[in-house]
Protein backbone atom coordinates (compact mmCIF):
# COMPACT_ATOMS: atom_id res chain seq x y z
CA UNK A 1 0.00 0.00 0.00
CA UNK A 2 1.27 3.20 -1.24
CA UNK A 3 1.36 6.22 1.55
CA UNK A 4 1.23 9.94 -0.07
CA UNK A 5 4.41 12.18 1.57
CA UNK A 6 2.61 15.95 1.16
CA UNK A 7 4.16 19.28 1.86
CA UNK A 8 3.05 20.43 5.35
CA UNK A 9 1.23 23.49 6.85
CA UNK A 10 3.96 24.99 8.65
CA UNK A 11 2.25 28.27 9.87
CA UNK A 12 -1.23 29.55 9.43
CA UNK A 13 -0.27 32.37 6.85
CA UNK A 14 2.19 30.35 4.73
CA UNK A 15 1.00 28.33 1.42
CA UNK A 16 3.78 26.92 0.23
CA UNK A 17 7.13 25.91 0.77
CA UNK A 18 10.49 25.25 -0.70
CA UNK A 19 11.63 21.03 -0.95
CA UNK A 20 15.79 22.06 -0.06
CA UNK A 21 17.17 18.75 0.49
CA UNK A 22 16.19 14.98 0.48
CA UNK A 23 17.90 12.77 2.89
CA UNK A 24 16.65 9.76 1.17
CA UNK A 25 16.87 9.00 -2.47
CA UNK A 26 14.89 6.60 -4.24
CA UNK A 27 15.10 2.82 -3.07
CA UNK A 28 15.75 3.62 0.58
CA UNK A 29 14.20 2.03 2.65
CA UNK A 30 12.46 4.35 5.75
CA UNK A 31 11.06 4.19 9.17
CA UNK A 32 8.37 5.58 10.37
CA UNK A 33 9.22 9.78 12.08
CA UNK A 34 12.54 8.85 10.48
CA UNK A 35 13.73 12.43 8.63
CA UNK A 36 13.00 12.22 4.68
CA UNK A 37 13.41 15.61 3.56
CA UNK A 38 14.32 18.97 4.36
CA UNK A 39 12.08 22.20 3.73
CA UNK A 40 12.20 26.01 4.37
CA UNK A 41 9.28 28.30 5.05
CA UNK A 42 9.35 31.97 5.90
CA UNK A 43 8.43 30.77 9.66
CA UNK A 44 10.22 27.57 9.67
CA UNK A 45 13.20 25.71 8.39
CA UNK A 46 12.77 21.83 8.85
CA UNK A 47 13.39 18.05 8.94
CA UNK A 48 9.84 16.02 7.96
CA UNK A 49 9.26 12.59 9.31
CA UNK A 50 8.49 10.12 6.94
CA UNK A 51 5.09 9.42 7.73
CA UNK A 52 4.96 5.62 7.57
CA UNK A 53 7.48 2.85 6.73
CA UNK A 54 8.55 1.26 3.73
CA UNK A 55 10.28 1.87 0.49
CA UNK A 56 10.67 5.55 -1.12
CA UNK A 57 9.66 4.22 -4.86
CA UNK A 58 9.06 7.74 -6.19
CA UNK A 59 10.37 11.53 -5.23
CA UNK A 60 8.03 14.27 -7.11
CA UNK A 61 9.65 17.38 -6.18
CA UNK A 62 13.19 17.82 -6.74
CA UNK A 63 15.86 19.81 -4.51
CA UNK A 64 15.10 23.67 -4.68
CA UNK A 65 11.90 23.73 -5.54
CA UNK A 66 8.50 25.18 -4.68
CA UNK A 67 4.85 23.95 -4.19
CA UNK A 68 1.83 23.96 -2.69
CA UNK A 69 1.18 23.01 1.23
CA UNK A 70 -0.17 19.51 0.90
CA UNK A 71 0.79 18.52 -2.42
CA UNK A 72 1.96 15.39 -2.62
CA UNK A 73 6.51 15.28 -2.95
CA UNK A 74 6.60 11.45 -2.69
CA UNK A 75 5.52 8.00 -2.02
CA UNK A 76 6.32 5.23 -0.33
CA UNK A 77 5.43 1.74 -0.63
CA UNK A 78 5.14 0.06 2.70
CA UNK A 79 4.41 -3.48 0.73
CA UNK A 80 7.51 -3.05 -1.76
CA UNK A 81 9.56 -3.10 1.83
CA UNK A 82 8.04 -6.10 3.61
CA UNK A 83 8.07 -8.08 -0.02
CA UNK A 84 11.81 -6.62 -0.17
CA UNK A 85 12.22 -7.86 3.50
CA UNK A 86 10.59 -11.20 2.45
CA UNK A 87 13.54 -11.57 -0.35
CA UNK A 88 16.37 -10.94 1.83
CA UNK A 89 18.64 -13.91 2.37
CA UNK A 90 20.54 -12.74 5.28
CA UNK A 91 19.16 -9.46 6.29
CA UNK A 92 21.15 -7.60 3.29
CA UNK A 93 18.60 -5.00 1.99
CA UNK A 94 17.35 -5.55 -1.31
CA UNK A 95 16.15 -1.95 -2.23
CA UNK A 96 17.88 -0.88 -5.33
CA UNK A 97 20.05 1.50 -3.17
CA UNK A 98 22.94 2.71 -4.88
CA UNK A 99 26.78 1.46 -4.18
CA UNK A 100 28.92 3.87 -2.84
CA UNK A 101 32.48 4.35 -3.15
CA UNK A 102 33.23 5.46 -0.17
CA UNK A 103 31.36 2.52 1.82
CA UNK A 104 32.31 0.00 -0.88
CA UNK A 105 29.06 -1.23 -1.03
CA UNK A 106 25.43 -0.23 -0.17
CA UNK A 107 24.16 2.89 1.51
CA UNK A 108 23.43 1.62 5.27
CA UNK A 109 20.08 2.92 6.34
CA UNK A 110 20.84 5.61 9.59
CA UNK A 111 19.49 4.53 12.54
CA UNK A 112 15.54 6.04 13.33
CA UNK A 113 15.59 9.66 14.80
CA UNK A 114 12.52 12.00 15.86
CA UNK A 115 11.74 14.85 13.66
CA UNK A 116 13.15 17.65 14.25
CA UNK A 117 11.23 21.15 13.34
CA UNK A 118 13.22 23.87 12.82
CA UNK A 119 11.54 28.95 8.95
CA UNK A 120 10.47 31.22 3.20
CA UNK A 121 9.74 29.18 -0.12
CA UNK A 122 10.92 30.80 -2.86
CA UNK A 123 9.30 32.53 -5.89
CA UNK A 124 9.81 29.57 -8.37
CA UNK A 125 7.19 28.25 -9.99
CA UNK A 126 5.59 25.68 -8.11
CA UNK A 127 5.18 21.79 -9.09
CA UNK A 128 1.03 20.94 -9.21
CA UNK A 129 0.68 18.75 -6.66
CA UNK A 130 -0.58 15.34 -8.29
CA UNK A 131 1.58 15.74 -11.47
CA UNK A 132 4.81 13.05 -11.38
CA UNK A 133 8.16 14.70 -11.54
CA UNK A 134 11.56 12.82 -12.49
CA UNK A 135 12.80 11.16 -9.29
CA UNK A 136 15.47 12.57 -7.77
CA UNK A 137 18.88 11.29 -8.95
CA UNK A 138 21.39 9.14 -6.62
CA UNK A 139 23.64 11.71 -5.26
CA UNK A 140 27.04 11.82 -6.45
CA UNK A 141 30.02 10.22 -4.46
CA UNK A 142 32.43 12.55 -3.07
CA UNK A 143 32.73 16.14 -0.71
CA UNK A 144 28.74 16.46 -1.72
CA UNK A 145 27.14 13.34 -1.05
CA UNK A 146 28.65 13.78 2.29
CA UNK A 147 31.56 10.84 4.34
CA UNK A 148 30.79 8.40 6.45
CA UNK A 149 32.02 7.90 9.98
CA UNK A 150 33.86 5.31 11.14
CA UNK A 151 30.91 2.49 11.46
CA UNK A 152 29.54 3.32 8.16
CA UNK A 153 26.87 5.74 8.72
CA UNK A 154 26.67 9.25 6.89
CA UNK A 155 27.60 12.37 8.67
CA UNK A 156 24.80 15.11 8.55
CA UNK A 157 25.74 18.21 7.32
CA UNK A 158 24.70 21.02 4.79
CA UNK A 159 26.11 21.67 1.16
CA UNK A 160 27.39 24.85 2.78
CA UNK A 161 29.05 22.96 5.75
CA UNK A 162 30.44 20.37 3.49
CA UNK A 163 31.95 23.11 0.83
CA UNK A 164 33.50 25.40 3.77
CA UNK A 165 34.92 21.66 4.82
CA UNK A 166 36.60 20.89 1.44
CA UNK A 167 37.66 24.64 1.03
CA UNK A 168 39.83 24.49 4.59
CA UNK A 169 40.63 21.04 3.87
CA UNK A 170 38.78 19.63 7.27
CA UNK A 171 37.50 16.18 7.36
CA UNK A 172 34.22 16.40 8.65
CA UNK A 173 34.89 13.22 10.66
CA UNK A 174 36.47 15.34 13.03
CA UNK A 175 33.86 18.07 13.45
CA UNK A 176 31.67 17.49 16.66
CA UNK A 177 28.19 18.02 15.45
CA UNK A 178 25.82 19.79 17.85
CA UNK A 179 22.76 19.47 15.12
CA UNK A 180 19.81 16.72 15.78
CA UNK A 181 21.23 13.15 15.74
CA UNK A 182 25.28 14.83 15.36
CA UNK A 183 24.04 16.75 12.45
CA UNK A 184 27.19 19.33 12.00
CA UNK A 185 25.86 22.89 11.64
CA UNK A 186 27.88 26.11 10.09
CA UNK A 187 28.53 27.03 13.54
CA UNK A 188 29.93 23.33 14.27
CA UNK A 189 32.56 24.26 10.99
CA UNK A 190 33.34 27.67 11.75
CA UNK A 191 34.16 26.73 15.60
CA UNK A 192 36.45 23.82 14.77
CA UNK A 193 37.91 26.10 11.77
CA UNK A 194 38.55 28.62 14.40
CA UNK A 195 40.09 26.07 16.93
CA UNK A 196 43.10 25.88 14.52
CA UNK A 197 44.60 22.48 13.14
CA UNK A 198 44.98 21.31 16.70
CA UNK A 199 41.45 20.33 17.17
CA UNK A 200 41.78 16.88 15.85
CA UNK A 201 44.75 15.15 15.07
CA UNK A 202 45.44 13.75 11.43
CA UNK A 203 43.97 16.89 9.99
CA UNK A 204 45.70 19.11 7.18
CA UNK A 205 46.51 22.51 8.16
CA UNK A 206 44.40 24.99 6.92
CA UNK A 207 44.58 27.16 3.68
CA UNK A 208 42.46 30.00 2.37
CA UNK A 209 39.96 29.39 0.60
CA UNK A 210 40.43 30.51 -3.48
CA UNK A 211 37.56 32.17 -3.29
CA UNK A 212 34.07 32.59 -0.38
CA UNK A 213 31.99 29.81 -0.81
CA UNK A 214 28.77 31.98 -0.13
CA UNK A 215 28.93 35.74 0.84
CA UNK A 216 27.90 34.79 4.79
CA UNK A 217 31.06 33.18 4.91
CA UNK A 218 33.12 35.50 3.42
CA UNK A 219 31.61 38.28 1.24
CA UNK A 220 33.38 40.30 -1.24
CA UNK A 221 33.72 44.14 -0.06
CA UNK A 222 31.51 46.41 -0.89
CA UNK A 223 34.00 48.90 -1.90
CA UNK A 224 34.73 46.71 -5.10
CA UNK A 225 30.86 46.35 -6.49
CA UNK A 226 30.08 49.60 -8.61
CA UNK A 227 26.71 51.02 -7.57
CA UNK A 228 24.17 49.99 -9.95
CA UNK A 229 20.79 51.23 -10.50
CA UNK A 230 17.68 48.82 -9.84
CA UNK A 231 17.30 46.60 -13.23
CA UNK A 232 20.67 47.47 -14.36
CA UNK A 233 21.86 44.36 -16.07
CA UNK A 234 24.46 45.80 -18.11
CA UNK A 235 26.23 47.00 -15.51
CA UNK A 236 26.02 44.00 -13.22
CA UNK A 237 27.08 42.24 -16.14
CA UNK A 238 30.19 44.29 -16.39
CA UNK A 239 31.29 44.37 -13.11
CA UNK A 240 30.95 40.56 -12.66
CA UNK A 241 33.03 40.05 -15.67
CA UNK A 242 35.43 42.50 -14.49
CA UNK A 243 35.29 40.06 -11.19
CA UNK A 244 34.39 42.83 -8.88
CA UNK A 245 31.05 41.39 -7.80
CA UNK A 246 30.17 38.21 -6.72
CA UNK A 247 26.33 36.16 -7.84
CA UNK A 248 25.15 34.52 -4.27
CA UNK A 249 21.41 32.93 -4.60
CA UNK A 250 19.15 33.89 -1.81
CA UNK A 251 18.42 31.07 0.10
CA UNK A 252 14.62 29.78 -0.15
CA UNK A 253 14.42 31.41 3.07
CA UNK A 254 15.93 34.98 2.64
CA UNK A 255 13.36 34.96 -0.68
CA UNK A 256 10.38 33.82 1.34
CA UNK A 257 11.17 36.36 4.15
CA UNK A 258 11.38 39.03 1.51
CA UNK A 259 7.96 38.25 -0.16
CA UNK A 260 6.88 38.17 3.52
CA UNK A 261 8.04 41.68 4.63
CA UNK A 262 7.05 43.05 1.47
CA UNK A 263 3.30 41.77 1.82
CA UNK A 264 3.34 42.76 4.71
CA UNK A 265 4.20 46.32 3.71
CA UNK A 266 1.43 46.41 1.07
CA UNK A 267 -1.26 44.57 3.24
CA UNK A 268 -1.04 47.16 6.37
CA UNK A 269 -0.47 50.87 6.73
CA UNK A 270 2.73 50.80 8.72
CA UNK A 271 3.45 53.76 11.44
CA UNK A 272 5.81 53.36 14.06
CA UNK A 273 5.76 55.32 17.38
CA UNK A 274 8.63 55.41 19.82
CA UNK A 275 9.00 55.77 23.91
CA UNK A 276 11.83 55.63 26.00
CA UNK A 277 11.45 53.94 29.11
CA UNK A 278 13.71 53.65 32.26
CA UNK A 279 14.16 50.22 33.49
CA UNK A 280 15.59 50.95 36.84
CA UNK A 281 13.07 48.70 38.76
CA UNK A 282 13.42 46.44 36.08
CA UNK A 283 16.88 46.60 36.56
CA UNK A 284 16.68 46.37 40.80
CA UNK A 285 14.11 43.27 40.81
CA UNK A 286 16.57 41.62 38.33
CA UNK A 287 19.30 41.93 40.12
CA UNK A 288 18.08 40.92 43.38
CA UNK A 289 16.64 37.76 42.02
CA UNK A 290 19.35 36.82 39.27
CA UNK A 291 21.25 33.76 41.40
CA UNK A 292 18.26 32.71 43.40
CA UNK A 293 16.10 32.50 40.36
CA UNK A 294 18.96 30.51 38.57
CA UNK A 295 19.03 28.14 41.40
CA UNK A 296 15.21 27.34 41.58
CA UNK A 297 14.37 26.99 37.74
CA UNK A 298 17.42 26.19 35.98
CA UNK A 299 18.05 28.82 33.88
CA UNK A 300 19.11 32.55 33.51
CA UNK A 301 16.40 35.66 34.66
CA UNK A 302 16.32 37.92 31.35
CA UNK A 303 14.68 40.70 30.04
CA UNK A 304 12.67 39.07 27.57
CA UNK A 305 9.88 37.88 30.35
CA UNK A 306 9.57 41.61 31.32
CA UNK A 307 8.26 42.76 28.19
CA UNK A 308 6.05 40.24 27.36
CA UNK A 309 4.20 40.30 30.79
CA UNK A 310 3.93 44.47 29.77
CA UNK A 311 2.62 43.63 25.99
CA UNK A 312 0.48 41.37 27.55
CA UNK A 313 -1.16 43.68 30.53
CA UNK A 314 -1.57 46.26 27.43
CA UNK A 315 -3.28 44.03 25.28
CA UNK A 316 -5.83 43.24 27.81
CA UNK A 317 -6.44 46.74 28.74
CA UNK A 318 -6.81 47.49 24.75
CA UNK A 319 -7.35 44.17 22.67
CA UNK A 320 -7.15 45.85 19.26
CA UNK A 321 -3.65 44.83 19.40
CA UNK A 322 -4.37 41.33 19.80
CA UNK A 323 -6.65 41.43 16.52
CA UNK A 324 -6.69 40.66 12.79
CA UNK A 325 -8.26 42.43 10.08
CA UNK A 326 -10.23 40.10 7.31
CA UNK A 327 -12.11 41.79 4.70
CA UNK A 328 -14.09 44.51 5.97
CA UNK A 329 -14.02 42.94 9.36
CA UNK A 330 -11.78 43.20 12.36
CA UNK A 331 -11.23 39.70 14.31
CA UNK A 332 -10.15 40.02 17.82
CA UNK A 333 -8.60 36.88 18.91
CA UNK A 334 -9.51 35.73 22.86
CA UNK A 335 -6.52 34.11 23.65
CA UNK A 336 -3.19 36.11 23.77
CA UNK A 337 -0.39 34.15 21.78
CA UNK A 338 2.88 36.34 21.82
CA UNK A 339 5.05 35.86 19.04
CA UNK A 340 8.99 36.24 19.95
CA UNK A 341 11.56 36.85 17.55
CA UNK A 342 14.62 34.48 17.32
CA UNK A 343 17.50 35.26 15.50
CA UNK A 344 19.33 32.48 13.49
CA UNK A 345 22.11 31.65 11.44
CA UNK A 346 20.13 31.76 7.74
CA UNK A 347 17.34 34.21 9.23
CA UNK A 348 14.60 34.62 11.47
CA UNK A 349 11.92 32.00 13.12
CA UNK A 350 8.96 33.32 15.39
CA UNK A 351 8.45 30.76 17.69
CA UNK A 352 4.87 31.50 19.83
CA UNK A 353 4.17 31.93 23.32
CA UNK A 354 0.45 30.40 23.54
CA UNK A 355 -1.96 31.87 25.84
CA UNK A 356 0.62 34.02 27.55
CA UNK A 357 -1.75 35.81 29.20
CA UNK A 358 -2.88 33.15 31.64
CA UNK A 359 0.84 32.42 32.50
CA UNK A 360 2.64 33.87 35.49
CA UNK A 361 5.86 35.62 34.93
CA UNK A 362 7.87 32.03 35.83
CA UNK A 363 5.94 30.38 33.03
CA UNK A 364 6.36 33.24 30.55
CA UNK A 365 10.18 32.82 31.44
CA UNK A 366 9.81 29.11 30.76
CA UNK A 367 8.62 29.01 27.63
CA UNK A 368 10.49 32.30 26.25
CA UNK A 369 13.55 30.03 27.27
CA UNK A 370 12.56 26.78 25.99
CA UNK A 371 11.32 27.95 22.59
CA UNK A 372 14.25 30.17 22.43
CA UNK A 373 16.87 27.26 22.76
CA UNK A 374 14.51 24.74 20.17
CA UNK A 375 14.31 27.27 17.65
CA UNK A 376 18.05 27.94 17.77
CA UNK A 377 18.41 23.07 17.33
CA UNK A 378 15.73 23.28 14.78
CA UNK A 379 13.36 21.25 17.27
CA UNK A 380 10.02 23.33 17.15
CA UNK A 381 6.98 21.48 16.49
CA UNK A 382 4.90 22.80 13.90
CA UNK A 383 2.11 24.59 15.97
CA UNK A 384 4.84 26.48 17.69
CA UNK A 385 5.40 28.48 14.77
CA UNK A 386 1.56 29.46 14.00
CA UNK A 387 -0.99 31.20 16.06
CA UNK A 388 0.93 34.41 16.57
CA UNK A 389 -1.52 37.05 17.53
CA UNK A 390 1.15 40.04 18.56
CA UNK A 391 4.65 39.85 17.85
CA UNK A 392 8.12 41.35 20.14
CA UNK A 393 11.12 41.45 18.42
CA UNK A 394 14.41 42.56 20.05
CA UNK A 395 17.29 44.11 17.85
CA UNK A 396 18.92 45.62 20.85
CA UNK A 397 20.38 42.50 21.70
CA UNK A 398 22.88 43.83 19.23
CA UNK A 399 23.07 47.45 20.46
CA UNK A 400 20.14 49.03 17.76
CA UNK A 401 18.94 51.90 19.99
CA UNK A 402 15.48 51.07 18.18
CA UNK A 403 14.03 50.28 14.92
CA UNK A 404 10.93 50.35 12.93
CA UNK A 405 9.98 47.25 12.70
CA UNK A 406 7.64 45.22 9.50
CA UNK A 407 4.30 43.65 11.12
CA UNK A 408 4.01 39.94 11.29
CA UNK A 409 1.18 39.22 8.86
CA UNK A 410 -1.68 38.95 10.06
CA UNK A 411 -0.96 40.62 13.28
CA UNK A 412 -1.80 44.18 13.44
CA UNK A 413 1.24 45.27 15.56
CA UNK A 414 4.87 44.61 16.62
CA UNK A 415 6.66 45.89 19.89
CA UNK A 416 11.01 46.17 18.79
CA UNK A 417 12.96 46.26 21.85
CA UNK A 418 15.94 48.58 21.64
CA UNK A 419 19.73 47.82 23.58
CA UNK A 420 19.07 48.63 27.47
CA UNK A 421 22.31 51.14 28.27
CA UNK A 422 22.69 53.47 30.81
CA UNK A 423 22.08 57.27 30.19
CA UNK A 424 22.59 60.71 31.29
CA UNK A 425 18.39 61.65 31.93
CA UNK A 426 17.12 64.67 34.06
CA UNK A 427 15.54 63.72 37.22
CA UNK A 428 14.40 66.38 39.52
CA UNK A 429 15.92 69.08 37.51
CA UNK A 430 19.22 67.19 37.92
CA UNK A 431 21.48 65.01 35.79
CA UNK A 432 20.78 61.48 36.99
CA UNK A 433 22.32 58.27 35.73
CA UNK A 434 19.49 55.78 34.81
CA UNK A 435 19.24 52.22 32.31
CA UNK A 436 16.74 52.96 29.58
CA UNK A 437 16.00 52.12 26.18
CA UNK A 438 13.31 52.75 23.75
CA UNK A 439 10.33 51.21 22.81
CA UNK A 440 9.13 51.24 19.02
CA UNK A 441 5.81 49.87 18.64
CA UNK A 442 4.54 49.48 14.75
CA UNK A 443 1.03 49.37 13.89
CA UNK A 444 -1.49 49.13 11.31
CA UNK A 445 -2.83 52.45 10.65
CA UNK A 446 -6.21 50.96 8.95
CA UNK A 447 -7.77 50.18 12.38
CA UNK A 448 -5.48 51.85 14.93
CA UNK A 449 -5.17 55.00 15.30
CA UNK A 450 -1.97 57.22 17.07
CA UNK A 451 -3.58 57.92 19.93
CA UNK A 452 -4.82 54.26 20.91
CA UNK A 453 -1.09 53.41 19.75
CA UNK A 454 0.04 56.05 22.35
CA UNK A 455 -1.99 54.85 25.03
CA UNK A 456 -1.22 51.12 24.39
CA UNK A 457 2.56 52.42 24.93
CA UNK A 458 1.56 54.75 28.34
CA UNK A 459 0.77 50.99 29.59
CA UNK A 460 3.37 49.03 28.80
CA UNK A 461 5.94 51.92 29.97
CA UNK A 462 3.90 52.18 33.10
CA UNK A 463 4.13 48.57 33.97
CA UNK A 464 7.99 48.57 33.36
CA UNK A 465 8.81 51.50 35.33
CA UNK A 466 6.56 50.37 38.20
CA UNK A 467 7.35 47.09 37.89
CA UNK A 468 5.90 45.29 41.41
CA UNK A 469 4.96 41.16 40.58
CA UNK A 470 6.75 38.78 41.56
CA UNK A 471 9.34 37.06 39.77
CA UNK A 472 10.05 33.69 41.84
Amino acid sequence: MSTNVIMPQMGESIAEGTVTKWLKKVGDRVERDEPLFEISTDKVDAEIPAPSAGVLTRILVEENQTVAVNAIVAEIDGEAAVAAAGREPSGESAAPVASSPAAGGSIPTPAPLSAADGFAGASTPAVPGGAPAASAPAPAPGPAAGPEDGDGHKIRSSPLVRRIAQDNQVDLRSVKGTGLGGRISKRDILAHISAGPSASSGIAPLREPQQAPVASFAPPATSQIPRTQPGGGAQHAAALQAGTAQVVPMTPMRKQIAEHMILSRRTSAHVTTVFEVEMTRIYETRAQNAAEFERRNGQKLTFTPFFVRAAVEAIKQYPIFNASVDGDNVIYKRDVNVGIAVALETGLIVPVVKRADEKNFLGVARAVTDLAERARSKRLNFDEVQGGSFTITNPGVFGSLFGTPIINQPQLAILGVGVIEKRAVVRNDAIAIRPMTYLALSFDHRVIDGAMADQFMVKVKTVLENWSEAVL
